[in-house]
């Protein structure tokens, strides 16, 4: 498709004004978490490190934080093994409602969070409390989980879709068994692409918001929520830059690095 120079110069103000958009509030998080002033004011009245110091001392942004970290972790683990068994049962074999199957494994993802939530909330009041089981972590993992099996399910079923199964037939041909056919055939073809979607799942876990609310018992508290409680208390307001502009800077890691994995992969290097 060939365009017009006009159209270029179009497509490019378009795709510029867009990403201003996005990452424009984004640097000003970055900038205001340096600001000396204790609030949100802009330009800045001058420049401090002050506030980064005084929030790593923070004993409550730091128990959320741990907390988001191993919620995070929880979600991210059920997620890579739910996800790719779901995966595997869908692309490898042939059955009755596949199809149905694979729709009610993405639909989590695609339900706004907050019918999520409420649905979660009930189920774990009515299953759970009979057996003296209060909301908890383990009732926000559960939740995070049940979004994050779908970017796993997701990366691993595209993997095995382009690799096909010829080479794991020609290994059982050979003599090797069904665990060893995974463990040095399919493992080693799929890996990047749990590591990818791992990757992905923990970054959206972290950042889960909606879901925590409702999953979440007393005491129960993930860093975004920490954010959210915080965010109008004028006293809080350079603590929530700093930890705000850390939480933009960090999530680029996972981002580029599933990114990073997935491109190597999709370029042969499987």
């Amino acid at each position: 498709m060939i365009l017009s120079r006009r159209a270029r110069i179009l497509l490019f103000v378009a795709m510029m004004l867009g990403l201003a958009v996005i990452y424009v509030p984004l640097l000003v998080v970055v900038v205001n978490s340096f600001n000396s002033s204790r609030t949100f004011g802009w330009p800045p009245s001058g420049f401090t490190l002050d506030w980064w110091a005084r929030t790593i001392d923070n004993a409550g942004m730091l128990q959320a934080l741990l907390t988001s970290v191993e919620a995070g972790i929880g979600a991210t683990a059920v997620a890579l093994v739910l996800g790719t068994m779901a995966a595997f049962a869908v692309q490898r074999f042939k059955f009755f409602g596949r199809d149905t199957i694979s729709l009610l494994v993405i639909l989590p993802l695609a339900l706004p969070g907050v019918v999520t939530g409420i649905a979660l909330n009930n189920a774990f009041r009515a299953v759970l409390q009979p057996f003296g089981i209060s909301l908890s972590l383990f009732t926000v993992i559960v939740g995070h989980a049940t979004f994050c099996i779908v970017i796993v399910y997701n990366n691993v079923l595209a993997r095995l879709r382009r690799l096909g199964g010829s080479l794991e037939e020609a290994s059982m041909d050979l003599g090797a068994d069904v665990f060893q056919t995974f463990r040095f055939v399919t493992f080693p073809l799929i890996r990047t692409a749990l590591l990818s979607g791992g990757l992905l799942a923990f970054a959206l876990s972290f950042d889960e918001i909606i879901v925590t609310t409702f999953t979440a018992g007393p005491g129960v508290t993930t860093l975004p929520i920490w954010i959210f409680s915080n965010l109008f208390r004028p006293n809080q307001a350079p603590v929530i830059n700093v930890v705000a502009a850390a939480l933009v800077i960090l999530s680029v890691l996972p981002v580029w690095l599933a990114t990073r994995v997935g491109g190597e992969s999709a370029g042969g290097r499987i």
